[in-house]
């Protein structure tokens, strides 16, 4: 299998896509794309969109993180990605889901680089600082149940979650004058150890 990624290593969903393969232990080699540039014709060839990432399995390539990572946790042997409960599995997928389609400005204000360079950006807009208000609310809810993981058991939903948190929490981002829950920051901190992510982490970035 061969995964394609951004060059910079920032992607939030390239990485999903590699934590998969990761927790798996497929042999897989990882390809960067330079985004800045026109893509070129052979990898436009491969990919509907042209964007990242793109997994290439023999003479099948798939794109988006969500079908990449369901596809490797239905086809390659190893540990579930996601829980065997129905319900469990459907929780997880959805906030997944919720992550990938909406908080628009929270992603636009604190991006990946704020979570991966260490860069620093200014505060948070209104529009910004609502967005993070109700994200941190649903995630309390998501996490009262004072449970290690979203779920029963850990799925990559934790490691896109913990990403999520992280925009703020690595960026010392306070909410209203608040510093960020006690239980999310351990929460995301926890995540941010598992294996896959330093795996991730030690990926070399452009300074």
């Amino acid at each position: 299998m061969k995964l394609f990624v951004d060059s910079g290593y920032l992607s939030p969903w390239a990485l999903s896509s590699f934590a998969a393969l990761t927790v798996k232990g497929a042999a897989f080699t990882l390809e960067a794309v330079d985004l800045s540039v026109p893509r070129p014709a052979e990898y436009a060839a491969k990919s509907l969109t042209g964007l990242i990432p793109l997994l290439e399995d023999g003479d099948f390539t798939l794109i988006e993180s969500m079908a990449i990572t369901g596809y490797i946790d239905e086809t390659v042997p190893g540990p579930d990605l996601y829980p065997q409960d129905a319900r469990q599995r459907a929780q997880a997928r959805q906030v997944q889901s919720w992550i990938r389609s909406s908080l628009q400005p929270l992603r636009k204000e604190r991006p990946t680089e704020a979570v991966f360079l260490g860069h620093r950006f200014a505060p948070l807009s209104a529009e910004a600082e609502a967005c993070a208000r109700q994200f941190l609310q649903v995630t309390s809810r998501l996490l009262s149940h004072g449970g290690a993981t979203l779920t029963a058991t850990w799925s990559l939903a934790d490691i896109d979650l913990a990403l999520m948190i992280n925009r703020l929490r690595l960026h010392g981002d306070m909410v209203g004058g608040v510093p960020l829950p006690d239980r999310l920051t351990a929460y995301a901190a926890a995540q941010w150890q598992h294996p896959a992510v330093q795996a991730w982490l030690a990926l070399p970035r452009p300074v």
